[in-house]
């Protein structure tokens, strides 16, 4: 089985669009695929499924889900082997280490046509750094999204395919549970108690070779070197805490 991830554009927005996590994984349950698991509110979630025709399951989610919250989202996919790929290929990896919520990926579900470049560039904008990829889009907003000037949730009007946006901690994130079912094949768990998921893992796995030349290795590495620190902070903060009780 694949593991893949589901991006839903535009749910649980102000008030708007409420599209419920519990619900949300019975409907992919409904749809045959495995163990899903959601990430915060805005529309993630990982699952495992035999389907291998991406375009044909994005379709039959984006029915199904139509038919059972009332309206209509648009639905980006992408499998574990092309998020590591778009961690690995990041353009913008030291804005991304020094300020992850200020980095964004826009996941665009086509690839844009030849012209794409020349409609970025006409685009309004401040300080912002564009870096289209394939069918990513890394963007760097150093006064935050909220305040920038750049039309970004038009981008896909613009492009002519749909696209929905993740900043860097989401998508570090994304990858880090898709990353604990291809190495163990294991479901995730939730702890119990609460709707946190954690993964049993021993170390995390290496950066696929020429998955973006060296230069997009040695970027990998250097993300999943802050991913292991961080942990490691975490899991000390966590037996210093014990111990004073």
């Amino acid at each position: 089985m694949s593991v893949v991830i589901c991006l839903l554009r535009g749910v649980n927005v102000g008030g708007h669009n409420k599209c419920p996590m519990q619900e949300l994984r019975a409907l992919c349950e409904s749809l045959k695929l495995d163990n899903p698991q959601t990430y915060v509110q805005s529309g993630n979630v990982v699952f495992r499924t035999n389907e291998t025709n991406l375009t044909r399951l994005s379709e039959r989610f984006r029915n199904a889900f139509e038919k059972k919250f009332g309206f209509r989202t648009e639905v980006v996919l992408r499998t574990a082997a092309e998020m590591k790929a778009v961690v690995a290929r990041n353009p913008l990896v030291k804005r991304a280490a020094e300020e992850p919520a200020k980095v964004a990926v826009m996941f665009l579900a086509e690839k844009p046509g030849k012209g794409a470049e020349a409609i970025l560039g006409k685009l309004p904008r401040g300080r912002e750094e564009l870096r289209l990829d394939g069918r990513e889009l890394y963007i760097y907003f150093p006064e935050g999204m909220g305040r920038s000037k750049l039309p970004w949730s038009t981008l896909g009007d613009k492009l002519g395919t749909s696209v929905t946006a993740r900043n860097w901690n989401t998508v570090m994130k994304l990858l880090e549970m898709t990353g604990g079912a291809v190495e163990k094949g294991e479901k995730l768990t939730q702890r119990t108690g609460g709707n946190r998921q954690h993964r049993d893992r021993t170390g995390e796995e290496e950066p696929e070779k020429n998955a973006g030349g060296r230069d997009s290795h040695a970027r990998a590495r250097r993300c999943i070197s802050l991913r292991r620190r961080a942990a490691s902070s975490r899991m000390r903060a966590s037996i210093s805490s014990q111990t004073r009780r």
